[in-house]
């Protein structure tokens, strides 16, 4: 049965989408007394991956918003804790586009970390959001042509 997004509608599903990968550390602001990453930045993370995923083709998300008036709110976000990361672990995410449709977006992420120079990773999270292509006035429409097709074309490469 094809994914569906929580309002029941059929996302097309790409399980051939190649990921893109963005490590980063994690800084010291961003952990609690503990030294343990505060759960609402594996978000942050993913954005940073999901930007990182559009530039490697060939565009940018600002691009986006100021030649065509283009913005993708979340409308959607889970995450599923595996381990935790903690203060200068090494987080790689891994994020690809796990379902495209003209107005949504689907991306799928795993957050890895690498501990006290380690060579094994361990998965800290798995996250997903869904996105909806809305105008300037915050309207739903659909993805401007010149990202449609790339994102597209990077899924059955």
């Amino acid at each position: 049965m094809p994914p569906r997004s929580s309002r029941g509608a059929v996302l097309r599903t790409i399980a051939f989408m190649p990921s893109s990968t963005t490590s980063l550390r994690v800084r010291y602001a961003e952990t609690d007394q503990m030294g343990v990453a505060y759960y609402a930045n594996y978000f942050v993370w993913c954005e940073i991956g999901r930007v990182e995923l559009l530039r490697q083709l060939g565009f940018e998300y600002k691009d986006m918003e100021i030649e065509h008036g283009c913005h993708l709110p979340v409308v959607e976000a889970s995450c599923r804790y595996k381990s935790p990361a903690r203060y200068d672990d090494v987080v790689t995410v891994e994020t690809r586009v796990s379902g495209l449709r003209s107005s949504v977006i689907r991306f799928a992420y795993r957050l890895l970390g690498v501990r006290d120079g380690a060579v094994e990773t361990v998965l800290l999270a798995e996250a997903e959001t869904v996105h909806v292509v809305v105008d300037r006035e915050m309207r739903k429409c659909p993805l401007p042509e010149p990202y449609f097709s790339a994102i597209r074309q990077s899924m059955v490469d």
